[in-house]
């Protein structure tokens, strides 16, 4: 149930940032509650997920940064962008390499908090909210001074609003999702499902060596283990088409490949004995053909996806990044 939870909630997470970045507000308002959902069963955050629940949670809230009306905390003075600046800050502490647009964002985000209550002529809210945002420290004085003569103004078409927009905000946010998306690809359920068909021992070439036995346990047993494979090979083909327009279908063929993972735990549990893990094998030229080519189509890094259109022979992607190594050192 947990790794279900998991993989419901990367996918979920890569379709709210899909939908964000290219503004589908319906698509992405359905799958704001299948993460809300995901998120609300957690009894606690698995430390390798933060990263998935803060990025949700803050989407959520930056999509809604222009309605004050909208309460995300019990402190109905926290605004849904003061709320989101709570999860950015969290996000911050999950990655170092990104400083600089880190930066970038929870300033441009700092100044739209105070730009909406001033838009809204909510002044007296604003001056509150610049107190709870700025500390006494000396490198954010001067956008503190600036934002406090932007409230005594009371003017939201002042310079610094109008090159801070809430526009940018977006724009630079959309800019984060890319880098996110491009580093945690949609095709994690292929990884996973990989590294299970790896640990157990179920690759097809397995399940087409094996013998065939008399007997109804093992019968069962190849029952469920095509039943997996070919799972996983047709949410292959869908994955490959790229096509926007599947979101729900994934879903329940993903949900397909959960039920057989399932009934092979089952099967474990009835003393059927699963196949040997598998065996160190040598790279042949064929395959390492398939990985130039992969590597030209999709370039270096995307292993998880050269490994399901390259329909390599019980490899996993580490073994393919590990290999593309050693042919650049021979190159």
């Amino acid at each position: 149930e947990a790794v279900a939870v998991e993989w419901m909630l990367e996918f979920a997470c890569s379709c709210l940032c899909r939908h964000f970045v290219e503004k589908s507000e319906a698509e992405f308002g359905r799958w704001r509650d299948v993460a809300q959902a995901l998120i609300n069963g957690l009894s606690q955050i698995p430390p390798h997920q933060k990263k998935t629940v803060y990025l949700c949670q803050f989407l959520i809230r930056i999509a809604q940064g222009k309605n004050l009306g909208l309460h995300f905390e019990n402190d109905q003075r926290i605004s849904p962008l003061e709320s989101a600046l709570s999860f950015w800050t969290l996000l911050e502490r999950e990655e170092i390499k990104l400083a600089k647009l880190h930066e970038d964002i929870r300033r441009l985000i700092q100044i739209q908090i105070v730009a909406v209550h001033v838009e809204n002529r909510y002044f007296k809210e604003a001056a509150e909210v610049l107190e709870r945002l700025f500390t006494d420290s000396e490198s954010d004085k001067p956008l503190r001074v600036k934002l406090a003569t932007v409230i005594k103004t009371k003017d939201p078409y002042v310079p610094l609003l109008q090159s801070f927009s809430y526009s940018l905000l977006i724009s630079k946010v959309k800019s984060y999702i890319k880098l996110f998306m491009k580093e945690n690809e949609t095709n994690f359920l292929i990884q996973e499902a990989t590294k299970y068909v790896a640990s157990e021992g179920l690759g097809t070439t397995t399940l087409q060596n094996r013998p065939v036995e008399d007997n109804e346990n093992d019968k069962s047993y190849l029952k469920t283990k095509k039943r997996f494979v070919l799972s996983i090979i047709l949410l292959r083909d869908v994955l490959g088409h790229c096509c926007h327009d599947v979101d729900y279908l994934l879903f329940w063929i993903y949900i397909n490949c959960l039920l057989g993972l399932n009934n092979m735990h089952n099967v474990g549990k009835n003393e059927v004995s699963l196949a040997c893990g598998r065996r160190r094998q040598r790279w042949t030229h064929q395959e390492d053909l398939k990985l130039k080519r992969g590597v030209k189509e999709f370039g270096v890094g995307h292993w998880a996806k050269i490994l399901v259109h390259g329909n390599f022979n019980n490899r996993t992607s580490v073994m393919l990044k590990d290999r593309w190594r050693t042919l650049s050192k021979i190159k």
